[in-house]
């Protein structure tokens, strides 16, 4: 899904709306793929090997970082464009440090939803969700580190999702929806998707 961005040719080779990118492809179809092969291989690669990290901002980009090293030089850093999708407009990009250190730190003061029972915790989750979706910290890529994030984060509460083997359109119509405030679909998302490890959604 392509982004609206202020200039269509921000970080595009001249002439063009292909991303300069690590292995000169200036087909923006043909980038496309790549991107798509390239980042499916690195987060088979997270599933089994998670990035370590205190689960904090420096950590969501290490994460970026390592999907996309191989294609972009800006892998991990925070946009320099402003960028909008389907009539939402993310976070400008003067903002998102500052904003990134409040939602980070809230997760942190949670106690990164440990501590939550099943409820609390869908309540949680579809909250930074939602929060890191209207960030939206990096030029490209955003959802698959996001995805990336919130599997390691989740598995270390005790619980378990695989995002590859549920809905991607259920996923983002709920996610188009909460960007206009409503988050029940979101909920109903990961109600079902989540899964605890000891059996017991209750705990």
């Amino acid at each position: 899904m392509e982004y609206e961005l202020d200039s269509l040719t921000d970080d595009c080779y001249e002439g063009t709306t292909c991303l300069i990118n690590k292995l000169g492809i200036r087909d923006e179809k043909k980038l496309r793929l790549m991107e798509a092969m390239i980042s499916a291989a690195k987060c088979g690669e997270l599933e089994t090997n998670p990035i370590d990290g205190k689960f904090d901002f420096s950590h969501f980009k290490n994460i970026h970082r390592f999907i996309f090293e191989d294609l972009y030089d800006w892998a991990g850093e925070v946009r320099k464009v402003a960028i909008s999708k389907k009539g939402t407009r993310f976070v400008q990009p003067d903002q998102i440090e500052s904003i990134a250190h409040s939602i980070f730190g809230l997760l942190a003061e949670k106690n990164y939803f440990k501590n939550d029972s099943f409820d609390e915790f869908v309540d949680d989750i579809v909250d930074l969700y939602i929060q890191t979706n209207m960030l939206h910290p990096f030029r490209e890529g955003n959802g698959r580190a996001q995805r990336a994030f919130l599997t390691h984060l989740i598995r270390n509460c005790g619980y378990d999702i695989q995002f590859s083997k549920t809905d991607s359109d259920e996923l983002m119509i709920a996610t188009v929806f909460s960007a206009q405030g409503i988050d029940s679909y979101l909920k109903d998302y990961f109600r079902k998707n989540l899964v605890s490890k000891h059996d017991n959604k209750d705990a």
